[in-house]
């Protein structure tokens, strides 16, 4: 089969590699018909390199139809149509009926000392082979795949695999008070569609910030108020802005979309770059122990969100040794909130908005549709901003 392929640095390659076959009898295999390029694989890309080995395969948003099941999966069988989520969980175990798959006992990577295996991750999330290929094993398909209705066009439903549950998670996690502001840090795919749930559940006053001029335009148009970041002389002059639109408070919640790649960290990055430059022992051990973020990102939250108001982290980070503003924090009392999203646990609230009028608008929210063979150019214009590219969606 045809898959995407890491082989190093900002570089990814479409190649020929054996096809998926039944391992464990709670096993699935599906023929890939949509599968997403996320934001999260763009730090694969660039950053989180010295965990990657040549080889890997990449993704981890996918939808498709089920080819083969093993002997103990039920609920499923050929023929159906699913989105898998991007983490692997049981479903049975103490975290999964806790509503954490992120956090499954059975898949847990313990050897790293990490939480549930992900889909065309790194070896720190068990390196398991991902979904931009034209098949994939689903380990743990008796509770993983989600059964969604034939028809419809895989829009509709493939963005249940991360993009949706994430922002919805986001959302919740803020816990905006009613008739209280939500400022979102990043319009990209998580930011956006975070924007247009919190508006759906209700939130009254909802800011988004960017500095790329499309995302700007269609958070306008989706009814955000749209501040441009470029346009501040200094993240003073953001908070300002921010608090006049907030009765001088700030806002209730502050979603931080953004993560570990954000702008406005001149020596983090350089810290980055310098580390992907070192052999790959010596980087990965560095990480491991000394790894910093770019926090521009994170720091801007903290000092948006009120006193007493709650810091919500969806944006990927992955440093050890992060100076956060602990004494502000503290100060402020600011609850903090983070990790990756819980699919099954919010999927079954989601779904129902995607069978009836697309109220979160999931039917035109790609912006790229886009052959597998294009993965190397579509990886390059998704970190560059290019093109106007927000969500590319994969079609093997």
């Amino acid at each position: 089969m045809r898959a995407t392929v890491w082989h190093g640095k900002r570089d990814v390659r479409v190649e020929n590699v054996p096809d998926p076959v039944i391992q464990e009898d709670t096993d699935a295999v599906i023929r890939v018909t949509s599968s997403g390029l996320c934001g999260s694989d763009l730090h694969l890309y660039e950053v989180l390199t010295p965990f990657m080995t040549p080889g890997d395969i990449l993704g981890h948003e996918p939808m498709g139809i089920v080819e083969e099941v093993g002997p103990a999966v039920t609920g499923i069988e050929p023929g159906d149509r699913v989105v898998v989520p991007f983490q692997i969980a049981c479903g049975t175990c103490w975290m999964c009926r806790k509503g954490l798959p992120t956090q499954c006992e059975t898949t847990q990577v313990t050897e790293h000392g990490m939480g549930a295996q992900l889909f065309g991750y790194t070896k720190l999330y068990g390196a398991v082979p991902g979904a931009q290929a034209e098949y994939l094993r689903v380990p743990q398909a008796q509770y993983g795949p989600i059964k969604v209705p034939q028809g419809p066009p895989d829009d509709r439903f493939v963005l249940l695999s991360d993009v949706l549950p994430t922002a919805w998670q986001a959302v919740q996690y803020a816990e905006v008070p009613k008739g209280g502001t939500l400022v979102v840090l990043g319009l990209g795919p998580i930011g956006a569609m975070a924007c247009r749930v919190a508006r759906h559940l209700g939130v009254e006053v909802v800011i988004g910030v960017d500095l790329v001029p499309e995302r700007l335009e269609r958070a306008t148009h989706d009814g955000t108020v749209a501040l441009d970041l470029s346009a501040f002389d200094s993240p003073d002059d953001l908070v300002a802005a921010v608090r006049d639109l907030t009765g001088g408070r700030g806002a209730d919640s502050v979603i931080d979309a953004v993560g570990t790649e954000a702008h406005g960290s001149p020596v983090a990055k350089f810290a980055q770059a310098a580390t992907g430059l070192l052999p790959r022992s010596w980087a990965e051990r560095l990480n491991e122990t000394a790894g910093i973020d770019r926090l521009s990102a994170f720091e801007t939250a903290v000092s948006l969100v009120r006193r007493g108001g709650t810091v919500s982290v969806s944006g990927v980070y992955g440093g050890a040794a992060d100076p956060l503003p602990m004494m502000t924090m503290f100060d402020k009392q600011i609850q903090l909130r983070m990790g990756q999203a819980n699919v099954r646990r919010w999927s079954d609230d989601i779904l129902p908005l995607l069978t009836d009028d697309d109220p979160l608008g999931v039917d035109t929210f790609a912006t790229h549709h886009l052959p597998l063979d294009r993965a190397p150019d579509a990886y390059a214009m998704f970190q560059k901003k290019e093109d106007g590219a927000i969500k590319v969606l994969f079609q093997p």
